[in-house]
């Protein structure tokens, strides 16, 4: 065995530098060589070799020994089972394909010469890696590389026309297709190599970077990059490594439309979907991994803006992390995924944050580690260091840190974040935290394709998630998706009309025709809004949703419909666990807790769920609760699901407005983790809060303890001390300092002029930021916005003094 493939880690390779993505000074990086030294792409295999496998660790020290059997004993299966025909390299993964085109059934074929290319890599890990009990085995080295002898000849070779589904083809098939050459490299000869690299050429050509749209955009592209990049250091390519490191370069700088990240920490992929959990994860994990590879090569990722990335990690994908979980609601078609959870889909990218802070700031690095710290301790549910499937080289980043004792967890911020680019808010308080999921003419209801996600439908129509501190974080993570009620998740406003699994068509990604989307925040608080279309339903709604220190307060407004089914809003709708019988508390009557249990409340004006949350009904609502076991499988969302029947028990308060109701309307208080003597001390007590408006006009509340106005104004008109003369969502925050923050924006973006009224007095200005043309004080405060439109429904904040 040669020095290129012995197992050194890349520190000690590139002098303990290779490891620091080094984003500053990367403009000093030195020009690729015209004829680079073959050393230099040795050194590049070593580095991904270590990028691959991990470093650092001990193969007898625990999570470690574990995974290291584990990946032994998947090996061994794929080895005893290995049987090379024509179409397949094992029986149950046949890849040919009798009618190759693009429908389905060719999706599930191109699939299979995927999962083969897979197969593959596990084996050569096994053989690689110590610890697995095939560490170095001959047999192992043999089918390893009579495997991929076998792809090229049958498949994977320059003749094949591609079917079914593109990313096998360019993105998955070639990175592990060039993985498994890097870690066998010396075992390759020159007409191996030489034919692989023709095969990557073919079906992932210069062409794939010729425009930065289509499926070349976000972590698209930056799969497609490292496809190539791996490809030209297996086949010592200078000339496609600088293309391809060059085509990265418009991932980098935020959009303001299409895919990528946003100026506001949106992340959009395929054109119109929330997928910081899923692509956006993925972009993190191939830049931060190349900037890694690349830093002290003649081929560094130097970008002028790859400060906005490092910026992303607190902008972006922070605020949908909580305690080691991320949100399912910027996951998409992720979530309908057996065997992954919110938090599996986590541990990954909590690595990645590692491995990105050791190219970043002192500072960032330091807060990303206690973040990250924080996270993985507070995870009481799925530890990430107890996740049988987190890669070797994921484990070994996160084990270091913890191991750290120099880094101090940080704890979760108080903050309140919206998201305008993609239609989700997050709100975060010492116990609890919370988000919104939501569409418009701008985001998709949901994601459909590949057979994935196929009763999604309703996931952005208002979804209400949310968490406690330490308690719930296993919500969503125990088969919530197949087996809840997909017309009641908490929060939503739909109609019962039945609906086709994947309602809206494949990769159809249906938007309402609804421009009043969004809302405004001071950064600690909020007002969100949603006008609400249902997907294929005449069903109109207006919600709201003010977002309070300890609770959330929940309207809705003018809820019509004319599809001859029931319209319901869901309150809440808890998994429970297999044996816990939460007590439900209405009105302080404790009620039955028997499976199948069904009530209905005229005029209830509270609810509690023991050890979950407070419900608060400050109008009275006509509350309907029920208690049941649902079953459902995977296969019911995701075609490549399993079919195994799956049970789950819930708790669901909703509100049922009738058949094709008329103006119909609601109001709820949200207090998570709230005692059951707090959620009825808060019902007894009218003046807390103020529901100033409730219409398909205007919707706003007041709350005199946190000197709180705000209101969303659907149409012009007044609400108590405020007034707008066109739609607009406005905060008003009074401070103890004799200061207040008023906070206003346009979430339609059709404003060319807005004006609001305070009927409060105020002495000056304290700051405006450019939209502000006009501003005078006194009696009233009289503010003249323009240019709204163009903010994109970006909040505008102005600082004044109380007279």
């Amino acid at each position: 065995m040669s020095s290129s493939l012995r197992r050194r880690t890349f520190l000690q390779v590139t002098g303990g530098t290779a490891l620091a993505l080094g984003v500053a000074g990367a403009a000093a990086a030195p020009a690729a060589a015209a004829t680079p030294d073959p050393q230099e792409f040795a050194a590049l295999r070593a580095g991904w070799r270590d990028l691959v496998l991990g470093t650092g660790f001990s193969p007898t020290a625990e999570p470690f020994r574990s995974l290291l059997a584990d990946l032994g004993t998947a090996a061994r299966a794929h080895l005893s089972t290995m049987l090379p025909a024509e179409g397949s390299l094992w029986p149950d993964a046949v890849w040919r394909d009798p009618e190759p085109d693009t429908d389905a059934e060719s999706y599930a074929f191109s699939a299979q010469m995927n999962e083969s290319y897979n197969r593959i890599g596990t084996l050569a890990q096994a053989w690689a890696q110590p610890g697995t009990g095939l560490t170095g085995d001959p047999a192992v080295l043999r089918a390893v590389l009579d495997g991929l002898d076998h792809l090229h000849a049958q498949v994977y070779n320059e003749t094949t026309v591609r079917y079914g589904n593109w990313w096998n083809w360019q993105i998955g098939a070639p990175q592990a297709l060039m993985d498994t050459c890097v870690l066998v490299h010396d075992h390759l000869t020159a007409e191996q190599i030489a034919a692989y690299c023709r095969a990557v050429d073919h079906f992932v050509p210069d062409s794939v970077f010729d425009a930065y749209t289509g499926t070349s955009t976000g972590a698209n592209r930056v799969d497609l990059c490292r496809s190539v990049i791996l490809r030209a250091i297996v086949g010592e390519d200078s000339g496609r490594i600088a293309r391809a490191v060059a085509a990265l370069d418009p991932v980098f700088p935020y959009v303001t439309s299409g895919d990528g990240f946003y100026a506001d920490g949106s992340f959009i992929q395929h054109r119109n979907v929330p997928y910081i959990g899923g692509y956006g994860s993925v972009l993190h994990d191939g830049i931060g991994r190349l900037m890694a590879l690349l830093r002290t090569s003649p081929w560094p990722v130097a970008s002028p803006d790859a400060q906005l990335f490092l910026d992303t990690v607190d902008h972006a994908i922070a605020p949908f992390v909580h305690n080691g979980l991320i949100m399912d609601n910027v996951s998409s078609r992720g979530i309908s995924r057996a065997g992954t959870s919110d938090h599996t889909r986590a541990h990954a990218l909590l690595a990645t944050i590692v491995l990105i802070g050791r190219g970043a700031s002192e500072a960032e690095n330091a807060r990303w580690r206690a973040m990250v710290k924080g996270w993985m301790q507070r995870d009481y549910h799925a530890p990430p260091l107890r996740n049988p499937k987190l890669s070797l080289v994921r484990a070994a980043l996160l084990q270091s840190l913890l191991d750290d004792t120099s880094v101090t967890p940080a704890p979760e911020p108080v903050q309140h974040r919206l998201f305008h680019h993609m239609d989700r808010a997050t709100h975060r308080r010492r116990g609890w935290c919370a988000s919104v999921s939501m569409a418009s003419k701008r985001v998709a209801h949901y994601e459909y394709g590949n057979g994935e996600h196929a009763r999604g439908y309703h996931t952005g129509a208002g979804w209400l998630s949310w968490w406690g501190d330490d308690f719930g974080l296993e919500q969503y993570a125990d088969a919530y998706w197949p087996t809840v009620d997909p017309y009641r998740l908490p929060g939503i406003t739909a109609s019962r009309k039945p609906l086709a699994d994947g309602e809206g068509g494949n990769w159809g990604q249906p938007m309402p025709n609804a421009a009043w989307v969004g809302g405004t925040t001071d950064g600690e608080f909020g007002a969100t809004g949603q006008h609400l279309i249902g997907l294929s339903s005449t069903m109109n709604a207006k919600k709201s949703w003010f977002w309070l220190d300890d609770a959330v307060v929940c309207l809705g407004a003018g809820i019509t419909s004319t599809d001859g089914h029931a319209v319901e809003t869901t309150v809440d709708n808890r998994a429970l666990k297999a044996s816990e019988t939460p007590a439900l508390t209405v009105d302080g009557r404790v009620q039955p807790d028997g499976q199948g249990e069904q009530g209905t409340f005229e005029n209830a004006r509270w609810a509690h769920v023991e050890g979950h949350a407070g419900y608060v009904f400050p109008e009275g609502l006509r509350l309907g609760t029920v208690r049941e076991e649902r079953t459902g499988a995977w296969r019911d969302i995701n075609a490549g699901g399993p079919a195994t029947p799956l049970t789950r028990r819930y708790l669901t308060l909703f509100t049922d407005h009738g058949t094709d109701p008329t103006d119909s309307d609601y109001a709820y208080v949200l207090m998570p983790g709230a005692s059951l003597r707090t959620t009825a001390r808060r019902a007894a007590d009218r003046g807390w809060l103020h529901l100033l408006a409730n219409t398909g006009s205007q919707q706003g509340v007041r709350v005199p303890r946190l000197g709180l106005t705000a209101v969303n104004f659907w149409t012009a008109g007044a609400v108590g001390q405020l007034s707008a003369d066109a739609p607009a969502s406005v905060l008003v925050r009074e401070h103890r300092d004799g200061t207040a923050t008023v906070v206003v924006s346009d979430p339609a973006r059709r404003t060319t002029s807005l004006r609001i009224t305070w009927a409060k007095r105020v002495s000056s200005v304290i700051s405006k930021p450019g939209t502000v043309t006009a501003a005078t004080t006194g009696a009233t405060l009289n503010l003249t916005f323009t240019g709204l439109a163009q903010a994109s429904g970006a909040p505008q904040r102005v600082r004044v003094r109380l007279a």
